[in-house]
């Protein structure tokens, strides 16, 4: 799995799990079993504990089940659940609310998603607010995808095969492509970098004179590839119109798959995922979703320098979930709604994971000596 950060292990509702298995070992002690199940320290005896087999190792307190119960009523009429998955659920309605919207997924792009990323869905009737947990009230639920970590492109090999085919095609497929994905969710990109080496400048130029020679700078606009220089500062609306002229000229040529990819990114783009915005700022999160994407040129360039830096202090404070959508359980068009908006994001997902590891791929099989998977498997704790 390409993934960035892996975060400290929390407890999420309905998933409170009080035992798990584990052995122990004592040096020099004698086991002896007795009961089926059971092991004891010491040699069997009429009393011997009795046999632990088939006794619940966990317990699952959920508020509001009548509300799950109607999602849960909702996401079978909408064909996501069934008996089996109840049963899978073991009685549990949260369990079985997301496990059957994860069921919409389906297995492959299930595998292709955690390959690549690190999403959570989660469904819950309340909201953070000043760092407390705030019903929704209403009647009403919320379903979040947090991203626990964060996927990896390298795409400057990619734009450079571009470019040798057509100037100015690598450039053009770079921009469309975060200019897209901009629209749906967070990047950590070069704008990301070159605002966090701004800041990093104003720290030394207000710290003591004496200071000032410690600050090490990653000098990121050197980095990027010199497409990418040329066209950092161009018109926007000019850009994006010469862009899509060029992507349009190449989509049937040597990179016509990953032009595909991008345009259906694009498609599904369009129609913006109507997400719950107004309980998002009313919950004054610290900081906004955790990236979804890193985007470098190279491995260990300054984009990747400066993302190990701030990636330090992201999880320190509360992060805004990727995706959320609020509903009532008892309406059938708010249920489709918030179906709808999970689908889109995910295939949006789907799409962009499917070209990550295509041009992974098609850089590995050009047989770059440099490229290797356990380095592009960036962690932050």
């Amino acid at each position: 799995m390409q993934g960035i950060m892996r975060p400290i292990q929390r407890s999420r509702r309905g998933h409170s799990t009080l035992c798990r298995d584990r052995q122990d070992s004592a040096s020099g002690a004698t086991r002896t079993a007795f009961a089926a199940g059971v092991i004891t320290l010491a040699p069997a005896f009429s009393q011997a504990l009795p046999s632990l087999v088939g006794v619940r190792a966990d317990y699952t307190h959920e508020t509001n089940r009548e509300l799950l119960f109607q999602l849960c009523a909702a996401l079978v009429r909408e064909e996501l659940g069934n008996a089996e998955t109840w049963k899978q659920a073991g009685g549990s309605a949260i369990r079985f609310a997301q496990t059957s919207m994860a069921s919409g997924i389906g297995d492959e792009r299930d595998k292709l998603l955690t390959r690549n990323v690190e999403y959570h869905l989660l469904v819950t009737d309340a909201l953070e607010h000043y760092g407390e947990d705030t019903q929704l009230g209403s009647g009403r639920l919320a379903v979040l995808i947090e991203c626990g970590g964060s996927g990896y492109l390298k795409i400057g090999p990619a734009i450079e095969a571009m470019e040798a085919e057509a100037e100015g095609l690598g450039a053009a497929f770079y921009w469309t492509l975060t200019h897209a994905l901009y629209k749906v969710m967070r990047l950590y990109n070069h704008d990301d970098a070159l605002m966090y080496e701004e800041q990093m400048r104003e720290y030394a130029a207000e710290d003591d004179e004496e200071n000032q020679g410690q600050y090490e700078f990653p000098e990121v606009e050197k980095a990027l590839p010199e497409c990418i220089r040329k066209t950092l500062k161009r018109d926007f609306r000019e850009g994006k119109a010469c862009d899509r002229e060029l992507l349009r000229l190449h989509r049937k040529g040597r990179f016509k798959d990953w032009i595909g990819r991008l345009r259906r990114i694009e498609q599904l783009a369009r129609l913006p995922l109507k997400q719950s915005r107004e309980y998002l700022e009313d919950g004054h999160y610290d900081q906004p979703p955790l990236p979804c994407l890193l985007v470098c040129f190279k491995e260990h360039d300054a984009i990747v320098a400066c993302f190990d830096e701030e990636s330090q202090s992201m999880l320190e404070c509360s992060s805004e979930p990727a995706l959320c959508a609020i509903f009532s359980p008892t309406d059938p068009t708010e249920v489709r709604n918030a179906l709808r908006i999970v689908t889109r994001f995910i295939q949006i997902n789907a799409e962009l994971f499917s070209l990550v590891e295509s041009i992974h791929e098609s850089e590995a099989r050009r047989g770059d000596p440099s490229f290797d998977w356990s380095e592009s498997l960036l962690r932050a704790a």
